[in-house]
């Protein structure tokens, strides 16, 4: 992906296209991930993502695994889009003869986590109050303690229901909710994996002009996306709490990042902030490693060959 000059049409097909494979292969690691950082002490439901898992499928069905992943698989591509074409951007305007400096990777990482956040942050938002549904039902089932008294059971909304509630309650701002939150995981996120990608792609070069084999390719996007995954999971999981709207009776509400840090760390202590974390990095991992699959197949390019091409 980083060796060979690929158009940006093409750039965004293969981004879309590895989004949508990489979300339906691991949207149920992600919805144990968001189970799991949502729990709080004394409403502990599940141990492990097995176990989550487990207990979602006797509860739930297949199926309910895959909650919230309408919305995923709607946004990816946009999100894709913005992050490939922004990343592309300033790399494009920071780069001299062709070379970029260290510095200069990470801030055009930065540009593009930045600008990635637009469609994350409401794709993220809908996503978790969905997936976290089915552990406020389970726990008023199996743990009716930790839900208020006097609660109403109620049906699990779809996407556009939330959305049509946000807005009418709290305008574009409620889609936008966690926004910082989401700033301070998708920029750091950035920063770090787009120069370790391409510095361990690096090292694998045939040659000082030749490409990087494609296994060398895929084991550098699948570590350099796990490690940045694995380093921001703490901020990833105030941004899961600070974006759930529903919680049970025994469960903390922030008010605002600091509020949440500070709540953590007082009744969960520091080892909360790694909740999910392999889940994270079992997300992560595959979804950098079906994107150079796409990339080194050249999906993108073979389906722009079918187009008619433009005579001078």
């Amino acid at each position: 992906m980083a060796d060979k000059q690929i158009s940006l049409p093409a750039k965004l097909i293969n981004g879309g296209i590895a989004g949508l494979i990489g979300v339906t292969c691991v949207f149920p690691i992600d919805l144990a991930k968001t189970r799991l950082q949502n729990q709080q002490n004394g409403s502990r439901l599940y141990t492990s993502m097995s176990d989550c898992l487990i207990k979602t499928i006797r509860s739930e069905g297949y199926f309910g695994m895959y909650r919230g992943a309408a919305v995923n698989l709607t946004l990816v591509t946009p999100e894709k889009a913005i992050k490939l074409a922004a990343n592309d951007f300033f790399r494009q305007h920071l780069s001299k003869d062709g070379k970029l400096t260290l510095i200069k990777e990470m801030l055009a990482g930065c540009g593009a986590g930045t600008c990635q956040v637009i469609v994350t942050t409401p794709m993220e938002m809908l996503k978790i109050q969905l997936q976290d549904a089915g552990r406020i039902e389970a726990q008023r089932k199996l743990m009716p303690s930790t839900v208020a008294a006097g609660a109403v059971e109620a049906k699990s909304p779809t996407a556009m229901q939330l959305t049509r509630e946000l807005l009418k309650e709290k305008g574009i701002a409620g889609l936008y909710k966690g926004l910082g939150a989401t700033l301070l995981r998708d920029v750091p996120f950035s920063i770090i994996y787009f120069p370790l990608f391409a510095n361990l792609n690096q090292l694998g070069k045939r040659g000082a002009e030749g490409p990087a084999p494609f296994y060398v390719s895929f084991v550098s996007g699948c570590l350099a996306g796990s490690t940045a995954a694995v380093a921001v999971n703490p901020v990833d999981v105030i941004k899961t709490r600070l974006q759930s709207l529903n919680r049970g009776s025994t469960e903390d509400t922030y008010s605002g990042v600091t509020d949440c840090i500070r709540k953590i760390l007082r009744n969960e202590g520091p080892s909360a902030f790694l909740k999910g974390a392999y889940c994270r990095a079992l997300v992560i991992a595959p979804l950098f490693g079906i994107a150079q699959v796409i990339y080194f197949l050249g999906v993108g390019e073979y389906l722009l060959s079918f187009l008619p091409k433009k005579d001078n």
